[in-house]
């Protein structure tokens, strides 16, 4: 399947690094939703991540992956990586401090590397699926090969 598509700089990253992967296409589809998403794809909701972009009090981004069918807990998110209170960063901003638009933003290839959390359920399963970098796509990837790409820390943030 990844010679039919157009690699995205997702993509490019994970194979310079030798990193196994498998990619998962929604194109032809309406799933604008992380559930929509995983039901299109017929993959678990609890395996399939969403990127979630925050800014805290100091004026600092992190990055957190929460499981689609589950929302990001703001005030275990807060104390994870030590701020008083995060927000969501606006769709506005989003492009400009990542690189990614709404939809497409993946925690690998950003403009600049952030604090990145991922929700410890991820553990529970042999690798799990969040965005290529381009609304239409995902990849799939252990948590184990994704440690040789970004830093991570594993936490419970979920609401």
């Amino acid at each position: 399947m990844r010679d039919t598509i157009s690699k995205t700089n997702v993509m490019r990253i994970l194979d310079q690094k030798k990193v196994k992967y498998i990619v998962h296409s929604y194109v032809d589809t309406d799933a604008i939703s992380g559930m929509d998403v995983a039901n299109v794809l017929k993959q678990n909701p609890r395996q399939v991540f969403k990127t979630l972009v925050t800014v805290g009090d100091s004026g600092n981004n992190y990055v957190f992956l929460v499981p689609v069918s589950n929302e990001l807990d703001m005030k275990k998110a807060s104390a994870v990586v030590s701020e008083k209170k995060i927000s969501m960063v606006s769709f506005k901003d989003l492009f400009k401090i990542t690189g990614y638009i709404h939809g497409g933003c993946s925690p690998i290839g950003m403009k600049k590397t952030f604090e990145t959390v991922i929700d410890q359920t991820a553990t529970g399963f042999d690798s799990i699926i969040f965005s290529a970098g381009k609304i239409g796509y995902q990849v799939e990837i252990s948590l184990m090969d994704l440690e040789k790409v970004i830093e991570f820390e594993l936490a419970d943030i979920l609401l």
